[in-house]
């Protein structure tokens, strides 16, 4: 018996706008925090991404994903290259499927000298584009782990990462064009700060048309105080903060008044951003404060319908 698509899938296809939002498990093993998160976001967004070891070693994201989905709101489950081999992934791909979780966001994932885990070697046996490839014909053709095929696997709603600030943009464009004819069925920017160059990207992807074969979604990502948004600046080069960004934090006497502002500055950029052709919607990502990313959805208008 055929499985059906999932929510966002049917989403994605309707053409509608698309409302995401993400989190990251807990660093222990405590499910009720977690739990507590999921369903402040029921009914919010369309779906709630669930990243993969993003900053540091966490709960496992694919027994978080099955926590969330059991409080009635639709995962996204990150899988990244970074850590485990094809065989490891295309497993975990395959359990999430048996536990109902078919959207699945491929990355190759934050190389880990920029996290906690320094000591830690990194695998990145496939990349992302194989990795999505692999994924959305695994019913079919098993070939990347040696087999023929996986029985009643998928559908999967197919996600991926786009890096309008990574250099040299045509290039970055081309690969965008390699995860379409891979698979994926929705693409995730990184954080938007700098919207020059954003829009300079965009551009480019209207003039390649990509925006019409796969539902693009711009990330905003709340930046807390001028201190955690110099830390991000330091250890995210890309995409910038722009100074004129950490000056206006800075700018605001206290971490209150500053998470505050950060909180505008998000508003700020999703107005801007929501009157481009063809943007089908955000990913909102609170870094860890769920009262911030909320209060952008709440205040930004946005929402689920």
């Amino acid at each position: 018996m055929a499985k059906e698509q999932t929510a966002l899938h049917k989403r994605i296809e309707s053409g509608k706008q698309i409302l995401l939002a993400e989190i990251s498990p807990p660093t222990g093993s405590d499910s009720s925090v977690l739990i507590a998160t999921a369903t402040r976001y029921a009914g919010k967004v369309h779906a709630l991404g669930i990243s993969d070891n993003r900053h540091g070693v966490c709960m496992s994201a694919l027994a978080a994903a099955s926590l969330v989905a059991a409080q009635g709101v639709e995962p996204i489950l990150h899988v990244v290259t970074r850590d485990r081999n094809r065989i490891a992934l295309i497993a975990d791909c395959l359990g999430a499927d048996a536990l109902g979780i078919r959207n699945v966001l491929c990355t190759s994932g934050t190389h880990q000298t920029l996290g906690r885990c320094r000591a830690a070697k990194n695998v990145f046996d496939i990349d992302s584009v194989q990795l999505i490839r692999a994924i959305s014909g695994l019913a079919q053709n098993g070939t990347v782990v040696g087999e023929e095929g996986f029985d009643n696997a998928g559908p999967f709603c197919l996600g991926g990462v786009a890096a309008p600030y990574a250099d040299p943009v045509e290039l970055q464009v081309m690969r965008l064009v390699k995860k379409v004819d891979a698979g994926v069925h929705f693409l995730v920017t990184q954080p938007v700060f700098d919207l020059e160059r954003f829009n300079a990207w965009w551009n480019e992807i209207v003039r390649l048309e990509v925006h019409q074969k796969v539902a693009i979604l711009a990330g905003i990502r709340l930046l807390g105080n001028t201190e955690q948004a110099k830390a991000f600046a330091v250890e995210r080069p890309d995409p910038a903060v722009p100074e004129s960004v950490l000056q206006r934090l800075a700018s605001k006497p206290g971490p209150d008044a500053q998470r505050s502002e950060a909180i505008a500055v998000a508003l700020e950029t999703i107005r801007q951003l929501s009157g481009l052709e063809g943007l089908r919607g955000f990913e909102i990502d609170g870094a860890g404060d769920d009262d911030a990313a909320l209060e952008v959805i709440q205040k930004s208008g946005l929402g689920v319908d």
